[in-house]
């Protein structure tokens, strides 16, 4: 029916433009953790220097860097992370014949209703989907997303002048330079977010302390303290390959990992800063996402629903209901709302 199709555009629709538009105004905060994470800072006071760089072109100059390219990315970056993931969690299930990861309402349920022990091969299955799942989802975000990143990291003109001195080819470039080490990135958080964070809350949390406040203070504690500590070397790998680039017109992790730690030694990738100035561009729009998803956008999906249903009339779809494969694709593409605190 068009009101199923309706309400996953809407949706996906809404966390982009939610996405999209906590990263532009956040803009400053994501240039410092650039900058922090680059070989442009070094020694004492790294955030210090980093927020002069961000700023020494005026108050202004972090969004000068954003181009339509950003905007697309930012948008199709947060309306299909989720899609992605449980697309693939779904199609790997399927294949390898285990269950999926735990979402929405399985997250509130006790964990003595999850039935009897599985076998090992049925665990083994299962960790290695959840290992697979996030590396899949990682590349296509930054499939998605890490030219545009790249673009605003150089600037919009040293990016074009970069580009046009590497020569590379159609997939290269279409990716952007330094892919790996953003994919990785990437792979990290979808796990930490899709992974990590529902089933040690699912199995360990209080059952009687679980609510839709606690699961996303819960998953925002584990953005911080769990996937951005390890996320921080990789997006330092990143900045100073980035780096290399523009010095030599190579990228070489091979030479970035020496180079840092021969002149900074492990200070070159972690940091209190670094990792500071990453959850600083980081944990505000991915931490709200669920808020979001589950407070605000049901506020606006009557309204969606009665224009499908117009539409399905004015077409004589005769009102059915969906079989049984559409609805569990839809139920599992789009997570139900929580309960609330």
């Amino acid at each position: 029916r068009c009101a199923t199709s309706a309400l996953v555009v809407y949706r996906s629709a809404g966390l982009g433009l939610w996405g999209a538009a906590l990263r532009y105004i956040g803009m400053p905060l994501e240039k410092i953790a650039l900058y922090a994470n680059s070989s442009q800072v070094t020694g004492t006071g790294q955030l210090t220097q980093a927020v002069r760089l961000t700023f020494q072109d005026g108050a202004f100059a972090p969004y000068r860097v954003v181009g339509r390219a950003s905007i697309v990315a930012w948008f199709l970056q947060y309306s299909v992370m989720g899609f992605v993931f449980q697309s693939v969690d779904n199609l790997l299930s399927s294949a390898l014949g285990c269950k999926q990861c735990y979402y929405g309402p399985q997250l509130m349920e006790a964990p003595s209703k999850a039935g009897s022990t599985a076998p090992p091969s049925e665990v083994a299955l299962f960790g290695l989907k959840t290992a697979i799942a996030p590396i899949l989802a990682g590349s296509i975000e930054s499939g998605v997303a890490n030219r545009a990143e790249v673009q605003r990291y150089y600037g919009l003109d040293k990016f074009s002048q970069i580009e046009a001195r590497r020569g590379a080819g159609v997939l290269s470039r279409a990716c952007g330079p330094a892919f790996a080490a953003n994919a990785s990135r990437n792979a990290i958080m979808s796990a930490t977010s899709f992974v990590l964070t529902p089933t040690l809350y699912r199995l360990y949390f209080p059952q009687e302390m679980k609510s839709h406040t606690t699961l996303f203070w819960f998953g925002l504690g584990m953005n911080i303290f769990a996937g951005n500590v390890v996320a921080i070397t990789l997006q330092a790998l990143w900045g100073r390959t980035l780096d290399q680039l523009a010095l030599h017109g190579s990228v070489s992790y091979r030479a970035a990992v020496q180079q840092g730690l021969r002149t900074e030694g492990a200070a070159a990738f972690f940091t209190p800063a670094k990792w500071f100035s990453r959850v600083l561009m980081n944990a505000p729009a991915q931490g709200t996402l669920p808020w979001f998803y589950n407070e605000v956008l049901p506020l606006g999906e009557g309204p969606v629903r009665r224009a499908a249903q117009l539409v399905d009339d004015a077409r004589g779809v005769k009102k059915r209901k969906p079989s049984p494969l559409v609805q569990r694709l839809t139920e599992q593409s789009i997570p139900s709302s929580l309960p609330p605190s």
